[in-house]
């Protein structure tokens, strides 16, 4: 099986560094036009060039801040106005960390904007023109976290389970359509966000940032964390013609970290 994605269109949001990027490169790889998404221009200039660089594939970014939800609105709405997508990746860095008891209702305000708002509204600007096609693959970077909830991502846990409940909605009513609608669940991956979380760990516990690196690493069957090539592995299967009775679907890539099924 080959995956051609030659003559598509994909937008990948969180994409100049770890799983975004990760996913833009096998899109970029398989034939893909990219539009990359983050809210650092030198770090999407150096990304883009990083690129795979199909034939006739002409990869571009805008420059957007996910946590600003006006301006992202308004950014997006004018940047895609005239342009017709076929794949849509949603992703974006997730909210800080923190347990249930440090977190404030503006916390949660904050994080729904975030992570839900941000989502909808691209989801529902992109959807009419994959209407017209006959085709469209909405992705959903989401995390484990809404199987097993992390006693230290209470943000992420709740919010990413609103998202997930809403795809599942928006999967039915698109399915007559030829767009499918799926979430990744996301285990523990070598990017520089799991070291920002053990980091954080660290600094509440105390515990060295080596030791508690290791026991998250133990604590996978497969004693690794996932590479980011993984992941767009995954992701690009989903994004392909390959998937289309795939729907509605919540898929975990964690090396076997859940117990639950």
């Amino acid at each position: 099986m080959k995956i051609d994605l030659n003559g598509y269109r994909a937008v990948i949001g969180g994409s100049s560094r770890g799983l975004g990027y990760a996913i833009a490169c096998q899109l970029a790889d398989c034939g893909a036009q990219v539009t990359l998404m983050a809210r650092n221009r030198e770090k999407l200039q150096d990304a883009l060039n990083r690129l795979p660089q199909p034939s006739g594939a002409a990869h571009d970014f805008l420059v957007v801040d996910y946590s600003h939800f006006d301006q992202f609105q308004s950014l997006t709405n004018e940047f895609f106005k005239d342009k017709s997508i076929d794949i849509l990746v949603n992703n974006t860095n997730g909210p800080k960390a923190g347990r249930v008891l440090e977190k404030t209702v503006d916390d949660y305000q904050e994080a729904f904007d975030l992570l839900f708002k941000t989502y909808h509204h691209l989801s529902h600007l992109l959807l009419p023109k994959m209407k017209i096609k006959g085709y469209g693959r909405i992705i959903n970077v989401s995390s484990i976290s809404v199987k097993e909830p992390m006693a230290n991502l209470v943000l992420s846990n709740s919010i990413r389970s609103v998202v997930i409940s809403w795809a599942k909605s928006l999967s039915r009513e698109l399915a007559e359509n030829g767009i499918t609608v799926n979430n990744i669940l996301t285990g523990s991956f070598e990017t520089e966000r799991i070291e920002e979380l053990v980091q954080a760990q660290s600094e509440e516990t105390g515990i060295s940032f080596e030791t508690l690196l290791e026991e998250k690493k133990n604590a996978i069957p497969q004693k690794r964390f996932g590479q980011p090539e993984e992941y767009g592995y995954l992701a690009a299967f989903l994004a392909s013609p390959f998937s289309a009775y795939i729907n509605g679907t919540n898929i975990p890539i964690d090396g076997g970290f859940l117990n639950s099924f």
